[in-house]
């Protein structure tokens, strides 16, 4: 767990790392690949079978691996096989080591409720949570149905403190089913076209985050004020709380952007 960089969480902890999705602005695919590589030691802590790391394999660790730098320095590997699902065990009790609450961002760096995660997987997160009930924890997925089968299998905790939500960047995108419980919210970033939401779209997310695609990637997508305008007008109309990225300050400008918490009754 570290600080992070994320404009709406003060951490994020990634016991889960990788990810399936084939997202074509994928940043956290970038990061994983970049700093990917470990050293081959038959010792190490492998609890899966590679089978030559073809796709859809997961992988367990119960304690890091280790990389040499270029300059020679061995440190520890954070993402061992780069963006190949894996469950870092060790990583479990971190949100313990921190006494003083935070807003958590769980496994950004994957995305947990992917169809290749094992529910034992998730469970083991959930868990890890629980141990440590002073901080606030988020919870972003592309794959929301995953969520309904969860709470199907009575395996979706009710925690006050945990928040779930689902990514939309297009029509296309599936909105989190927001009647399975109270708090979600939805991150609609990168905001690939307008979305024309209206009455209703968001059902009942207390939350919409909103941001621009980042990075140099060909054909990036700048977002248009009024397909910005337009998701805040509908947002409003259910009271739900409004976040807008530091990417749209170019867009919208300093007056125009809102920083507002669900939690919260106050804009920040």
């Amino acid at each position: 767990m570290k600080n992070s960089k994320i404009e709406w969480c003060d951490s994020s902890w990634n016991p889960i790392t990788g990810c399936l999705h084939d997202c074509e602005y994928c940043y956290a695919r970038k990061i994983a690949n970049r700093f990917k590589g470990c050293i081959e030691d038959e010792s190490a802590p492998i609890t899966a079978s590679l089978n030559g790391m073809q796709t859809g394999a997961v992988i367990e660790l119960d304690a890091p691996m280790k990389r040499k730098t270029e300059g020679g320095e061995i440190i520890t590997a954070p993402y061992p096989f780069g963006f190949q699902p894996t469950l870092h065990r060790y990583r479990l009790d971190d949100p313990k080591k921190w006494t003083k609450p935070r807003t958590i961002f769980v496994c950004s760096m994957a995305d947990i409720f992917g169809d290749w995660v094992p529910d034992e997987w998730i469970e083991a997160v959930f868990a890890a949570c629980e141990k440590a009930s002073q901080h606030r924890y988020l919870f972003l997925t592309k794959n929301p149905k995953r969520l309904c089968e969860l709470a199907n299998k009575k395996k979706l905790p009710k925690n006050e403190n945990f928040w779930f939500g689902s990514t939309v960047d297009t029509t296309k995108s599936r909105l989190y089913p927001g009647r399975l419980r109270d708090n979600t919210f939805i991150s609609i970033e990168p905001l690939l076209e307008p979305l024309n939401v209206g009455i209703g779209s968001f059902g009942g997310a207390r939350w919409i985050i909103i941001g621009a695609e980042t990075g140099n990637r060909e054909g990036k997508v700048i977002p248009k004020k009024e397909w910005i305008d337009n998701i805040c007008e509908a947002a409003d109309i259910t009271h739900a709380a409004v976040f807008m990225k530091d990417s749209l300050l170019p867009i919208v400008g300093e007056s125009n952007m809102r920083r507002e918490f669900p939690w919260e009754n106050i804009t920040t």
